[in-house]
């Protein structure tokens, strides 16, 4: 056999083991079933407690005159801020030309879908008259951030989407074909999504292109998404917000929110997809160091939070630090700085806390911490106003959030892991063909290698 037979057969079967190994998973079973009934349930009476907010009015959350904005808009704060690993894997680390995310890319994807998909049903959830949404496309003013904001988040998501789905159409095309016992209609899917792919040279390089331009574009649209974000703050004069470095820093803590809940789905994946193959524990080194990076940037940033108006140590900042390092926020400020942030930084400095488990565990305080900081950047400041508070009811001194709005928050969560689950049991959690192609690579690299000694010369048994 020639060696191009020989290149087509080792092509074949690695094509065959990768595809095997990463389309088990794909399956609507018993436990699929059961999952998504136990969401589809608390989904229904968190969206019950929602129509005793639209009959009742506002008044049945926490919000108040003083505190407008409580767990919704730092669960939408939250939310755009996890979806930006998205552009952080695939399109920085993607384009400067780490191999090694190819295995985790997708996962990144997935979890900016979700995350920027929900992020737009939590500002409806946090209006009082929903049905006037659509005046903000119909009379927005340009001059308005708030315009702006859902203007980059739908764009952010429109590129995720396609970011997500054109990378799959090899996938799919190769799944069509071999995925045996599922259901008819999930085989038309493949082959309508697929676009009657047949793997010909002329389509990835079609392929390369688009995914490369959308990888260009995608980078200011994240760093746009969070900027803007983070403008809806520091556009006004309250002590907390009326911050210069808050485009920056609401951008990186983004990147510690989004890394650690890659970390999360890669263990989840890696133990429950059983991909341990292909999601190792090189993958979780290397991303766990990333996550030390990028929280050592957000440290950075936290610092210069609470330096500079505690340098100049203005009356209302005076008033909001207090609040916050000794007051009634203390608790929860500290709390969140130490365990979400500060100790998970220095532990993962060590080589064995960045193995798969313990880079879980460290990154579920990661995100929690992600959320609670939200919280902080949203609630304290505005419980503090310049006017002085008067005649005025005595819960109104502090925002409480109700079981309503709880209920209405965790929805939007419900929700995240519902498109996640949809997501990852309907179409492959890693790239078939990419990790084929990696694969390929080392097989080719160690066939070369085979028929020469040390010093570089063929030797005599071959």
């Amino acid at each position: 056999m020639n060696n191009t037979g020989q290149k087509y057969i080792a092509r074949k079967e690695i094509i065959d083991s990768v595809s095997s190994d990463i389309l088990r998973p794909v399956r609507q079973n018993r436990s699929f079933i059961l999952w998504m009934g136990f969401l589809g349930i608390a989904l229904i009476a968190c969206l019950y407690a929602y129509t005793i907010q639209l009959r009742e009015g506002l008044i049945v959350t926490g919000l108040r005159d003083f505190v407008s904005w409580g767990m919704y808009i730092a669960n939408f704060v939250f939310f755009v801020a996890t979806s930006l690993i998205g552009m952080l894997i695939s399109a920085v680390l993607g384009l400067i030309g780490y191999s090694w995310i190819k295995p985790i890319a997708r996962i990144a994807e997935i979890i900016a879908v979700a995350f920027a998909a929900v992020a737009g049903l939590v500002i409806i959830s946090d209006m009082g008259r929903p049905d006037r949404f659509p005046y903000l496309f119909m009379y927005g003013r340009i001059h308005s951030p708030i315009l702006w904001d859902v203007t980059v988040v739908t764009t952010y998501l429109v590129l995720s989407l396609l970011l997500y789905l054109l990378p799959l159409l090899p996938d799919l095309a190769i799944a069509k074909s071999r995925l045996k016992n599922v259901p008819g209609w999930l085989i038309k899917v493949y082959e309508i999504l697929s676009f009657k792919w047949v793997h010909s040279n002329e389509q990835y390089k079609i392929l390369f292109r688009s995914i490369r331009i959308l990888l260009i574009l995608i980078i200011p649209t994240a760093f746009a998404i969070h900027t803007v974000t983070s403008w809806l703050f520091a556009v006004t004069h309250r002590s907390g917000w009326n911050s210069t470095i808050f485009g920056p820093y609401f951008l990186t803590g983004a990147f510690v929110s989004g890394t650690a809940a890659v970390i999360i789905a890669m263990f989840f994946y890696r133990n429950n997809f059983k991909l341990k193959s292909y999601i190792t524990a090189d993958h979780f080194d290397k991303m766990a160091k990333l996550l030390v990076l990028v929280s050592v940037v957000y440290f950075y940033f936290n610092i210069n939070e609470f330096l500079v108006p505690g340098y100049k140590l203005e009356k209302f900042d005076a008033i909001h630090l207090e609040a916050l390092f000794s007051g009634h926020h203390a608790l929860l400020f500290w709390s969140t700085q130490l365990l979400g942030l500060v100790i998970p930084m220095i532990l993962l400095l060590f080589r064995k806390m960045r193995k798969p488990l313990p880079a879980a565990i460290i990154s579920v305080f990661v995100i929690a911490g992600a959320w609670m900081k939200r919280y902080i950047i949203v609630i304290p400041t505005q419980e503090h106003p310049f006017l002085p508070i008067q005649h005025v009811p005595g819960e109104w001194f502090v925002y409480k959030p109700t079981l309503t709005e709880t209920a209405i928050t965790l929805a939007s969560v419900i929700l995240v892991l519902m498109i996640i689950t949809i997501l990852s049991k309907t179409f492959p959690v890693v790239s078939i063909w990419e990790v084929a192609e990696e694969k390929e690579k080392v097989v080719a690299k160690e066939s070369s290698n085979q028929g020469y000694d040390n010093n570089g010369e063929k030797s005599i048994n071959n």
